[in-house]
Parts: structure tokens; C-alpha cells; sequence
């Protein structure tokens, strides 16, 4: 990188949640419990189906590499978030700051991707059931997860080379709790218009598309189900789209209304909550709503917790 583009700024300044007060402690106790909460669900839900002969489906095999996408985002985050409870601020270099930044959009990027593959993998189980072992065989599925982390890493690449270009000169301070794309626009002393047109146009491929994706497969599940005759035929056929549509509804939900429609400056406090909604509380519910519900899991779950009963008697 030529000396021209090169950070004039060495360390970047976290805020946080300012004025926290007599809050510091109830909020920090809250997030750090959210995040052993958000550590124990995904681990939980990737050992399980990684152990388990009955969860060897294409459908489980995502909600796995869901739950280790989901984990990767609530370690980048949340760590950072406790600090700036407590510490009011946190320094970061500002190598670190855009790590953080290029490693949250990966995962994020991976999400987009992924919600589209489940999309399509219940469009073959819904729509051409007879062909679906031989459509979503373990060799395809592990083809679209390496592809959909590709091109969500390819993206980043193209991502940081853009960043790449910006220049920070005097201010260093974000007013937020980690290193997110509009607020390090905000504090870039160069010209980010060429920045905007950029990410925008790499949006189409990384959001709009997948998001088209899953709108056409769920046209097409509608269409399909709608022509079964049974009202019990109809509900089975519903029952295994509709913890995806809650899914797909809140991440796409929260990540139009910031990106989408960024609040303005004077608006930080809205900012920070929509942030929070889908780096802190979208981890911890994707495992609640999508596979802790899960009939098969549970079972799996309780003869895990059977066996763990039965060598704690023996032992005694």
C-alpha cells in the first residue's frame, strides 16, 4: 500500500454505551449471560448432529454450519461489547478495528448465503420430493457450504481492497460498541462516495440475490402446497418452512432496516439497537426458534441426558 493510502490514525476508540452509571453491572451481567447462553446453544446444536446417526439429513447438516456461523458472530462481537460496558471506551488498533469489521462481514455475508441454500434444500424436499437423496446428497451439501464461505471471503477480499483506499486522519472515536461499516465510513477523512456506489453494487450479489432466491423458493413451496389435499398433509409441509421463515424474517428484517435504511446521525441510540438485535440476540434465538424445537433433536438431546444419568448412578 503506497504511503498516501496509509492510516493516519494508529488506534481507534470504541464508545460504547455511554452513561451507563448504575447500569454497568446489570447490563454486563445481562450480555455475558446472552453470551454463554448463545456459546452453549451452538456448540450444543454442532455436537449433536456431528455424534448423532439420526441427525445425518441435509437439513441438520445446515443447521450446524447455521449454529457455527452464529457462534463465530457472537465471539467477534460480544467480547468487545462486555469491555465497553465496563470500561466506558476500549482502545483498539486500528488493524484490529477493521479485523473485527472484515471477520463480522464474512460471517454475515456466510449467513446470506446459507439462508438461501436452506431455502432452496426444503424447495426439494416440498416441491420434488422423489429426487431430493439424490439432489441434496452430503456431496452436494458440503459443494454449496465451501461455496457460499468462497464467495462470502471473496467478497470480504474485494471489501478490504476498497477500505483499503480510505484515509483516517484526525478523528478516531466511533460511537458504537464495535467496528461496523457506517461508522468507519463517518470517520474517513477521504472522499467515500466511490465507497458508497462500491459496497452497494457488492450488495446485490451478497444480499439482494440470496434474499431473491428465498422469496422465489418460497413461491414455489406456496404453489406446492397449496395443491395438497390434506389440511394434516398441509401443516407437516408448513411446519418444516416455517422456523426458516422466522429466521430468514428476522435476520433479513434487521439487516435491511440498518443497512438498507442506515439511521441518520443524530439517531445512535436507534443505531446501536438494531446493531445489537442482530449481532447479540439473532445468535442467541437462531437455536431456539430453528433446531432446540427440533422433534429429532430433542430426542437426540435426551438420550444424550439419559446416558449421562445412567453413568452418574453407576457411578454412585
Amino acid at each position: 500500500m503506497s504511503m498516501k493510502n496509509q492510516t493516519l490514525v494508529s488506534e481507534i476508540v470504541l464508545l460504547g454505551f455511554q452513561n451507563l452509571h448504575n447500569f454497568k453491572i446489570p447490563l454486563f451481567s445481562l450480555f455475558l449471560l446472552i453470551y454463554i447462553m448463545t456459546v452453549w446453544e451452538n456448540v450444543l446444536i454442532i455436537v449433536l448432529v456431528s455424534s448423532s446417526r439420526n441427525l445425518q439429513s441435509p437439513m441438520y447438516f445446515f443447521l450446524q454450519q447455521l449454529s457455527v456461523c452464529d457462534f463465530l458472530e457472537s465471539t467477534i462481537i460480544v467480547p468487545i461489547l462486555l469491555k465497553t460496558i465496563i470500561y466506558d471506551n476500549v482502545i483498539l488498533s486500528s488493524v484490529g478495528c477493521m479485523i473485527q469489521f472484515f471477520f463480522f462481514s464474512a460471517t454475515e455475508g456466510f449467513e446470506c448465503f446459507l439462508l438461501a441454500v436452506m431455502s432452496y434444500d426444503r424447495y426439494v424436499a416440498i416441491c420434488i420430493p422423489l429426487r431430493y437423496s439424490s439432489i441434496m446428497s452430503h456431496r452436494s451439501c458440503v459443494i454449496l457450504i465451501f461455496v457460499s464461505w468462497l464467495l462470502s471471503i471473496t467478497a470480504v477480499l474485494i471489501l478490504a481492497k476498497i477500505m483499503a483506499t480510505l484515509q483516517f486522519c484526525d478523528q478516531n472515536t466511533i460511537n458504537h460498541f464495535f467496528c461496523d461499516f457506517f461508522p468507519i465510513l463517518e470517520l474517513s477523512c477521504s472522499d467515500t462516495f466511490l465507497v458508497y456506489i462500491n459496497i452497494i453494487l457488492q450488495s446485490i450479489p451478497v444480499v439482494f440475490f440470496p434474499f431473491i432466491l428465498i422469496i422465489v423458493s418460497y413461491m414455489c413451496i406456496a404453489h406446492a402446497i397449496l395443491k395438497i389435499v390434506s389440511n394434516t398433509g398441509r401443516q407437516k409441509a408448513f411446519s418444516t418452512c416455517s422456523s426458516h421463515l422466522a429466521v430468514v424474517s428476522i435476520f433479513y428484517g434487521t439487516l435491511i432496516a440498518f443497512y438498507v435504511v442506515p439511521p441518520r446521525k443524530d439517531s445512535q441510540t436507534i443505531s446501536k439497537v438494531l446493531s445489537l438485535l442482530y449481532t447479540v440476540v439473532t445468535p442467541l434465538v437462531n437455536p431456539l426458534i430453528y433446531s432446540l424445537r427440533s422433534k429429532d433433536i430433542r430426542d437426540v438431546l435426551q438420550r444424550v441426558l439419559n446416558r449421562i444419568q445412567e453413568a452418574l448412578n453407576m457411578q454412585h
